[in-house]
């Protein structure tokens, strides 16, 4: 049995700004400490931010105003960033917040921010209920949303009007240049900004080339995690014997066999130690 690593994988720049903020808060602040929804997508990090003390808020309950949230205490807005009525209203109460969104995803904001302000219409190419997405187009006020190719050729799109292309940072690169290309084909009114991660881009083509050599490749995150499931697209897509599991205790040791060539690859919000706990049972149960 072999067990290989992607080339890249795990935590991303933006994920371990995220977590390193909550522990220097833990660390440093004695008031109450929340979380804007999952810090980053991942239920075991979440687990270890509550252990640590800090209390997860659901947005719905800002935005009806049934948060506990008081004057002087410190909220961290996650990596995947939030709206800009949720920043206001988080302002209004005048709570400490730590903005630990992406830079990615703050320099995507402006952007759309700065080519509104030109007169260009928005195309965004994303996954609508995604919080990353839903917190960037709050800054604007009118934007077509598509989340595949289907969407967008069924769309009515102007050939008159400038339009500014912008993507969620997680979105599948195949995906995003089968969609440009129809784009520059039909719209050569659209202004295409590739802002994909680049940690992204290499962990899908880490994980494709890994997806090739190996016999069965098992993908760690979380289930809710948008660049976790996109890694088991890329992967599928080369190795039908591909699987996302969230940790340890997900993992079927039937799966495999003591002559597998086993290959392992991890989204950008999973963590070191969940990795290892993974490799460790597979090489527990074979005595590799």
């Amino acid at each position: 049995m072999e067990i290989i690593r992607a080339e890249k994988m795990g935590f991303c720049f933006g994920v371990k700004k995220a977590v390193e903020t909550c522990y220097e808060v833990a660390k440093n602040n004695k008031n109450k400490k929340y979380i804007l929804g999952m810090v980053v997508h991942n239920k075991d990090v979440v687990r270890e931010m509550e252990n640590i003390g800090f209390i997860t808020l659901d947005e719905k309950d800002i935005l009806a105003e049934r948060d506990p949230l008081e004057k002087g205490d410190v909220i961290i807005v996650r990596a995947h960033g939030t709206t800009l009525e949720i920043m206001e209203k988080l302002k209004k109460k005048e709570v400490e917040i730590k903005d630990a969104t992406c830079i990615f995803v703050d320099k995507i904001k402006e952007i759309l921010i700065e080519r509104e302000n030109l007169g260009d219409e928005i195309i965004f190419i994303g996954d609508k209920e995604h919080p990353e997405v839903k917190g960037i187009v709050s800054f604007g006020k009118k934007i077509n949303i598509f989340k595949n190719i289907d969407e967008l050729k069924e769309s009515s799109l102007d050939k008159d009007k400038r339009y500014t292309v912008l993507t969620q940072t997680t979105l599948n690169k195949k995906k995003f240049l089968e969609m440009k290309e129809y784009l520059e084909k039909y719209y050569s009114n659209a202004q295409i900004f590739d802002r994909i991660c680049g940690a992204t881009s290499e962990r899908q083509e880490a994980t494709r080339k890994l997806s090739k050599i190996c016999d069965i490749v098992i993908v760690i995150g979380d289930l809710k995690s948008s660049n976790s499931k996109k890694l088991l697209e890329v992967a599928l897509a080369e190795n039908p014997n591909s699987y996302l599991v969230q940790n340890e205790n997900e993992l079927d040791l039937g799966m495999f066999s003591e002559n597998m060539k086993i290959g392992i690859t991890a989204g950008a919000s999973t963590p070191e130690d969940i990795i290892k706990k993974i490799e460790n049972k597979i090489r527990g149960n074979f005595n590799v």
